[in-house]
């Protein structure tokens, strides 16, 4: 690995940081930096609308849909962003939509659901269901779209949850699901059956410390983390999922558990590849475009997502 980005990983593994006090600057320092898009590149901003949790009254759930330069392909992808439940947007991750709508020449449909610790769970979770069921249900006198359902980090645990909720209420799922260096289990500390976790939790900029943060604002109540709807290798049946393609990275803590739930979706009967990046660490997605690492997982995505 390079020394210099190296040393920036420790930089940003600082135990100093405390996700549960500083996520507000965090937020605002990912806004600043964010770049919108171009006014070359076709993009839409649009709403879906959704009852709250108490059903009485309705909140928005932005939708940016980008449109690749060339569109090669009809069906279409719906993405969740990761940022552990409480940061990350449609703005912060425009750069990542762009590149993924461009270089697999499908339109992307970009999710913005609502965050912890002002929202936590499942306020996040049913904003990714409801966007979702909508773009899924067949128009009449429309031809029906194919769609695949792609989400990394905290995003690819909404997706992960999202698919396995469609199938337990017998309703219509996403044909192919992509799932990048996903949570998909509840305890991130050193106990953690999963070696990967105290392996690379404390100097790759992602720490099992910010992790653990992470969960306790998006699930305050440690009861219920090992929900399959939170924990989603918890979950008792896993079979009837979207054909699955799960993406991790060497030196990231999440790596192991990541790996462990493409073997329990392809013990359960499901068409699953699961493909490490070596020298590569969380959150690669949003890399610019010639990244070594994005260059990699690009590739591996457009021969998955073209298999018949």
């Amino acid at each position: 690995m390079n020394p210099l980005f190296k040393f920036l990983l420790k930089l940003t593994s600082s135990p100093r940081i405390d996700m549960q006090e500083d996520y507000l600057w965090v937020r605002r320092a990912q806004n600043l930096f964010a770049k919108g898009p171009s006014r070359g590149f076709r993009f839409l901003d649009e709403k879906i609308y959704a009852l709250d949790e108490n059903q009485e009254e309705t909140h928005e759930i932005p939708v940016r849909i980008f449109y690749p330069k060339e569109k090669l392909h009809d069906e279409a992808i719906i993405y969740l962003h990761g940022g552990g439940w409480v940061i990350g947007n449609i703005d912060t991750y425009t750069r990542a939509c762009i590149n993924l709508a461009d270089k697999l020449g499908r339109i992307v449909y970009s999710i913005d659901y609502r965050l912890a610790p002002e929202n936590p769970y499942p306020h996040g979770l049913n904003d990714c269901l409801r966007a979702i069921e909508v773009l899924l249900t067949p128009i009449e006198g429309e031809e029906n779209r194919k769609w695949i359902l792609m989400g990394d980090s905290a995003g690819a645990n909404l997706a992960a949850a999202v698919s396995l909720r469609l199938k337990e209420e017998n309703r219509v799922l996403p044909d192919k699901q992509v799932l990048l260096y996903p949570v998909t289990y509840w305890d991130h500390t050193e106990n953690s059956p999963f070696k990967s976790i105290t392996d690379n939790g404390y100097e790759y900029g992602l720490t099992i410390k910010k992790i653990q943060e992470y969960m306790e604002m998006y699930a305050p109540d440690e009861s219920i983390r090992k929900e399959r709807f939170i924990s989603p290798l918890m979950a008792e049946d896993l079979s009837h999922q979207p054909d699955t393609l799960i993406i991790t990275a060497e030196y990231d803590p999440l790596r192991d558990e990541g790996e462990a739930y493409g073997e329990a979706l392809e013990k359960a009967g499901n068409k699953t590849r699961v493909h490490r990046i070596l020298n590569s660490v969380h959150g690669f997605i949003t890399y610019p475009a010639f990244a070594e690492p994005l260059v990699e997982a690009i590739n591996v995505m457009k021969e998955f997502l073209d298999e018949e």
